[in-house]
């Protein structure tokens, strides 16, 4: 049964206790979240973009996320409320200028200074490496340290000078309490953009059928303009009606008074006073007229008869 050979067994080894905790170490925590993408597990390269919780992504990590439509999507619960491109930010990060990264590191046994970080706050000059606390405005996408947003208190970006307001200032990597009051303002912004879309629709609507309806109704000069024509054509179609009578009743008369008609006045050009040379140009001249013999006589015949 064990135990051979005079040893001697400790408690711990024979009495098993409750599992110790185990602790993620901090710095590997804040190397992953602040180097590395959160939906692909790659180091951040340019463009860098940032969700409405503070979570960093690279962009072309994002987009295949969005064009990939099968049901089983790596690391989805990372990114599922992210519905499109507009749901995600493109940063403006300011360089670290003492950050070298592998420019030196030819051999591979440099030392990897995990606190120095690639980017810092363009105000303050904080290195963004998480010890600090860091935040984007949602609506340009530029990025500072909080302690720069507080000492220098304004309502302009201090980089591109546009407005923004409290709901615009994003936490970065923040802590749980951070997430769930981002998670609470980015409901209620969608929310408020639904309810927009949907009165904007009845308007557009409404916008649409009233030129329809102005252009049925006329007002009182179009009436008046419209009596008008239609008094008009009614005096054309009089007129048109009674022409053919009156010409009816003209050539009735002049038949009656044995007058001549149109087609008595019409005179040949043989007996006009006209030259001999006027005269041969038209087919009523004796010249033009031909005899029998002299006239083609013209036979048909099929190739097939010889």
């Amino acid at each position: 049964m064990g135990c051979d050979g005079g040893t001697i067994p400790k408690r711990h080894e024979l009495v098993k206790g409750p599992k110790k905790v185990e602790k993620v170490d901090k710095d590997a925590e804040l190397v992953a979240q602040w180097n590395y993408c959160t939906l692909s597990q790659e180091i951040l390269r340019r463009p860098i973009v940032a969700c409405e919780l503070g979570r960093l992504y690279n962009k072309d990590a994002v987009i295949e996320f969005l064009l990939d439509k099968s049901a089983e999507k790596a690391l989805g619960k990372a990114a599922s409320h992210i519905k499109s491109i507009k749901n995600v930010t493109e940063l403006k990060l300011s360089d670290n200028p003492a950050w070298e990264g592998d420019k030196g590191n030819t051999k591979g046994d440099k030392h990897d200074d995990l606190q120095r970080a690639r980017f810092i706050c363009p105000v303050v000059g904080l290195e963004m490496n998480g010890r600090h606390r860091f935040c984007f405005l949602r609506c340009c996408g530029c990025v500072f340290s909080e302690r720069a947003l507080k000492e220098i208190k304004a309502e302009v970006c201090h980089t591109c000078g546009t407005a923004f307001q409290e709901d615009d200032v994003i936490v970065l990597n923040g802590t749980k309490e951070d997430v769930d009051v981002l998670k609470t303002r980015m409901e209620e912004r969608r929310l408020r953009a639904k309810l927009e879309k949907k009165t904007k629709k009845p308007k557009a609507a409404e916008s649409v059928s009233k030129p329809d309806v102005s252009e049925e109704v006329p007002g009182p000069s179009k009436v008046k303009t419209g009596k008008s024509e239609e008094a008009s054509l009614d005096s054309r179609e009089k007129k048109t009606n009674l022409a053919p009578r009156s010409t009816a009743t003209n050539e009735s008369s002049s038949g009656k008074a044995g007058k001549p008609t149109c087609g008595a006045t019409k005179r040949s050009i043989a007996d006009s006073e006209e030259s001999e040379a006027y005269k041969s140009l038209f087919t009523t001249h004796s010249s033009a007229k031909r005899s029998k013999e002299e006239s083609a006589h013209w036979v048909t015949h099929t190739s097939y008869c010889f």
